[in-house]
Formats: structure tokens, C-alpha cells, sequence
């Protein structure tokens, strides 16, 4: 098919305002990994055994698949099916944002790994049953262009909300213990993104659920919890498989019951889980917690970054009083 016509987005024109503020909240807290010092956390990590060394190295590169998999996958497939030019533009934002995410670890792999640890964590992600179970599970709802539109921001809000918190588990425990904080601040800003990602793709899941008759959204939740029973059951195996050896998996599991009770409140439906915020480990919900860490102005920023207000600069910013002097270098004498 060839284009007859082809329009401008424009963004003094917007039907749906949730579009023009969640585009002005991503931008806000647009950040890059290359600004957090990792470095500074090798002395705490060379102070940990190998089995948790091990358990952060394997929970980062389940991460990276995933996250993979959104910046590939989970965006393109929601673009198919969006309902104002400026959702485009929003989705765009995101599936750059989930790159970045992406590209993160592998920050944190260079400052704390060997390459041959690297290669074998990558070799793990790529090959491990739990991991690949979920993804491909996800990957193929993305892919399928006969599934509903809907069902597949179901899987995007998951992912975002439930199926990423068995790995955040980790950096937010040593963090509440005060222990590797850079990495954590990598986290912490990620989970900042996901937060808005997440609850963004569900209100528009809630729009299009409005849309259907009662019993189109009856067969929708019933495929939405089941869905759900089945990533949790699988999930259930990797975080033992993941936290067995330091002992952490009930605590896990815990988190990952209540963010997927988030998740389900992110999609408008009712909690599935018991779970409730008071259940978690209080010093990884302290963790959460996305205020401010402050560094070096000039070369690092924590997740309260802002970007700097710039003016145009006059003659008089190039007038230097002398020491002790009443004539400035642009004076004559």
C-alpha cells in the first residue's frame, strides 16, 4: 500500500492527556548508566562469598534477557495497536528507556566480572529452563498477530510488575543493608521507569477493556488470572533455583506475590495473593524507596537527577576584578 497522505504529530492537540503527561514524566527522569560509579562498590563485592557473588551476577543476567526481550519485542508488538499518535511517541520513549535498562547490567558486569564470568552468565540467561520458560512464554504472545491486543499489554504490565522483582529483590536486600549502593542506584532508577511504564500500560489496558461487553471481560479475566497462575508457578522454580544457596527464597517469593498483586491493581483488577507490603522484608521495601542519593555534581548523578538550567552568557561574565585592584583586565591602565 502506498501513502497518499502523511500527518504531523501534534502535540498542542491531545485526546488523551495521560499521553502528554506520562511523555513529560519519562523525560524528567531520562538518565543513562554511564553516569552512576559502579566502581565504587569493588570493595564490598570482593568482600562477599561466591554463592552470593554468584546470585547477583545470575539475577542481573536474567534481567538483561528480559529486559532484552521488551526492548525488542514487548514495544513493537503494543505500537500495532495504538489508539492517538501521541501513545506512539510515549511507547518509543519507553522501548529506548528498556535498552538502556538492558545496556545497564552489562555496566555493572564490566566493573564487577571477569569476562570469562560474563560469558558464562550470558551463556546461563540464554539457556537457563526457568528464564527462557518465561520469556518465550511472553515473547510468543508478542509475536502472534492473531492474539488480542490486549492480552498482550497483560503480558508487558507482568513482566514490568511481577516478573522483573525476583531480580530487583537482590540489589534492594544489600541495599537496605547499605552494600553495594551504586549498583543499587542503577536499580533504583530503573524501577523508577518501570513504575511509570507499568501503570501507564495498564490504564491503557483499561481503556480498552472498557470497550468490551461484560462477558468479552469476564473471558478476558479469566485468561488474565490463569495467565498469571501459570508465570507464578514457573517462578516459584527459579527463585529457588536463584536463592536456595543464600537462603533468601521465601522472602522472594513474598515480594513477587505482592508485586504481583500490583500488577493485577496496575491492569484494574483485584489482588490474587495475601500478600500485602507489611509481609516483605522491611529493608527491601525501605529500598524501594526512590529518594534522592546524591554524588559528584560533575560526573554522577542518583536518581533525584535533573537536568541543568542553562542562560546565555554577556560581556560582563568575561570582566575578572585584579586582586587588590579597583580595574578590571579589560580596563587600560
Amino acid at each position: 500500500m502506498n501513502l497518499t497522505n502523511y500527518d504531523a504529530i501534534n502535540w498542542n492537540q491531545v485526546s488523551d492527556m495521560i499521553d502528554k503527561a506520562t511523555w513529560e514524566k519519562l523525560t524528567e527522569q531520562f538518565w543513562l548508566d554511564t553516569r552512576i560509579p559502579v566502581a565504587n562498590d569493588l570493595g564490598e563485592w570482593r568482600e562477599l562469598d561466591d554463592d552470593h557473588r554468584w546470585v547477583v551476577g545470575h539475577v542481573f543476567g536474567g534481567l538483561t534477557l528480559l529486559d532484552t526481550l521488551q526492548s525488542e519485542q514487548g514495544l513493537a508488538a503494543l505500537r500495532q495497536n495504538v489508539q492517538t499518535p501521541h501513545e506512539t511517541a510515549v511507547l518509543n520513549n519507553i522501548q529506548f528507556m528498556e535498552s538502556v535498562h538492558a545496556k545497564s547490567y552489562s555496566t555493572i558486569f564490566s566493573t564487577l566480572n571477569t569476562n570469562e564470568e560474563i560469558d558464562e552468565i550470558f551463556e546461563w540467561s540464554n539457556t537457563q529452563e526457568f528464564l527462557q520458560k518465561k520469556a518465550i512464554e511472553i515473547g510468543n504472545l508478542y509475536m502472534d498477530s492473531t492474539v488480542d491486543p490486549l492480552k498482550k499489554k497483560v503480558a508487558n504490565v507482568f513482566l514490568e510488575t511481577f516478573l522483573f522483582y525476583s531480580g530487583f529483590y537482590t540489589p534492594l536486600y544489600y541495599l537496605g543493608h547499605n552494600q553495594l549502593t551504586h549498583v543499587a542506584e542503577i536499580i533504583k532508577l530503573i524501577l523508577r521507569d518501570e513504575s511509570v511504564h507499568g501503570t501507564y500500560i495498564g490504564y491503557k489496558f483499561q481503556v480498552g477493556m472498557r470497550q468490551l461487553t461484560d462477558n468479552q471481560q469476564q473471558d478476558m479475566r479469566d485468561w488474565m488470572y490463569n495467565f498469571l497462575y501459570d508465570l507464578y508457578d514457573n517462578e516459584e522454580k527459579y527463585t529457588h533455583l536463584l536463592y536456595d544457596t543464600v537462603g533468601w527464597s521465601e522472602d522472594v517469593l513474598t515480594f513477587i506475590r505482592y508485586n504481583a498483586n500490583k500488577a493485577l491493581m496496575n491492569l484494574g483488577q483485584d489482588p490474587l495473593f495475601p500478600d500485602t507490603a507489611s509481609d516483605v522484608n522491611p529493608i527491601v521495601m525501605n529500598g524501594i524507596s526512590t529518594s534522592t542519593i546524591n554524588h559528584d555534581f560533575f560526573s554522577q548523578v542518583g536518581n533525584g537527577y535533573r537536568l541543568g538550567e542553562v542562560e546565555a552568557m554577556n560581556d560582563n561574565d568575561y570582566r575578572v576584578q585584579r586582586p587588590n585592584a579597583n580595574k578590571d583586565i579589560n580596563q587600560a591602565d
